[in-house]
């Protein structure tokens, strides 16, 4: 193998740290996001559409419909991805606890 093939990959295991300031970008997103969607919504709410033709009226409804679904999408996945992340910072903080070492003098 030559050393253009040969790729040397080292990952950085998970802190508390990491996965907190994750899951606290990820709310922030995630937050961002609602304020968004809720601002598009009520919008689309305020502005009925105009036509009085009924595919016009049809595809204005279907194209609104898809602009407020993608932005919900994406504000549930940054929700998840942020609780995920701040379970797993639990996680790592339940395991830290368990593998610390005795203190001398205590037997287990």
């Amino acid at each position: 193998m030559t050393n253009d093939q040969e790729q040397i990959t080292t990952e950085t295991p998970p802190t508390v740290g990491r996965a907190l300031s994750g899951s606290a970008v990820s709310a922030g997103i995630a937050f961002a996001s609602y304020c968004l969607t809720s601002s598009i919504a009520q919008t689309f709410a305020n502005k009925p559409i105009e036509s009085q033709k009924l595919v016009v009226q049809n595809i204005g409804a279907a194209v609104r419909t898809l602009v407020v679904g993608i932005s919900a999408l994406a504000t549930f996945i940054f929700a998840f991805a942020a609780l995920g992340l701040f379970a797993l910072s639990i996680q790592l903080l339940l395991q830290s606890f368990k593998t610390q070492p005795q203190k001398d003098g205590e037997s287990s």
